[in-house]
C-alpha cells in the first residue's frame, strides 16, 4: 500500500459468460422514462439512460412591485419623528422646574388681575362719596308707522 492512500482499491474481475445468454424480453411499458435501447460500438444492444428530457420552462418569477413613495417617506420620517419626540421629552424633563415656577407666577398674576377687577370699582365708589343729587333720568320715545315703516325717536335727559 502507498503511504498516502491507506485504503486498498480493488476492481471486480470481468464477467465471463459460461453459456449462451438468454435474451431478456421487455415490453415498452416496462421501460422507465429516460431509458432507451442503445446499440454499442461492439454491436450489443442494451438499455441506457439517454439525455434527460428538457425541463419544462419555469414560469417567470413575478416582478417585485415597486415600493410606493408614501411608504418610503413614512419609513424615512419615522425615526425623525421618534427622535423629535424623544428630544422634546428630554427638554421638558430639564425644563420642568422652570415650568413649575412659571405656572406659580401665572397663577399669582391671574389672582392679582382678579383682585384688581373687583377692588378698583369698590375703591372708586368709596372715593366718590355719596352724592345727594338725584340721578339723571333719561327717557326715549320711538315711533314707527306701519309694519315696515321707518322708526324715529327722541332721547330726553332730565
Amino acid at each position: 500500500m502507498h503511504p498516502q492512500n491507506p485504503y486498498e482499491i480493488t476492481t471486480l474481475p470481468p464477467l465471463t459468460v459460461s453459456g449462451p445468454a438468454r435474451p431478456v424480453v421487455l415490453r415498452p411499458e416496462d421501460i422507465p422514462p429516460g431509458v432507451q435501447w442503445v446499440t454499442l460500438a461492439n454491436g450489443l444492444q442494451t438499455l441506457a439512460y439517454t439525455e434527460p428530457p428538457a425541463p419544462a420552462p419555469a414560469a417567470p418569477a413575478p416582478a417585485a412591485a415597486p415600493i410606493p413613495a408614501w411608504a418610503k417617506t413614512t419609513a424615512l420620517l419615522a425615526p425623525t419623528v421618534g427622535g423629535g419626540i424623544a428630544a422634546a421629552g428630554i427638554g421638558l424633563s430639564y425644563a420642568a422646574p422652570g415650568l413649575i415656577a412659571m405656572t406659580h407666577a401665572l397663577w399669582s398674576a391671574a389672582a392679582l388681575v382678579v383682585a384688581a377687577v373687583v377692588a378698583v370699582p369698590v375703591l372708586i365708589r368709596v372715593a366718590r362719596g355719596r352724592d345727594t343729587a338725584a340721578p339723571a333720568r333719561i327717557t326715549q320715545n320711538i315711533t314707527a308707522t306701519g309694519l315696515f315703516g321707518k322708526a324715529t325717536g327722541t332721547i330726553n335727559h332730565r
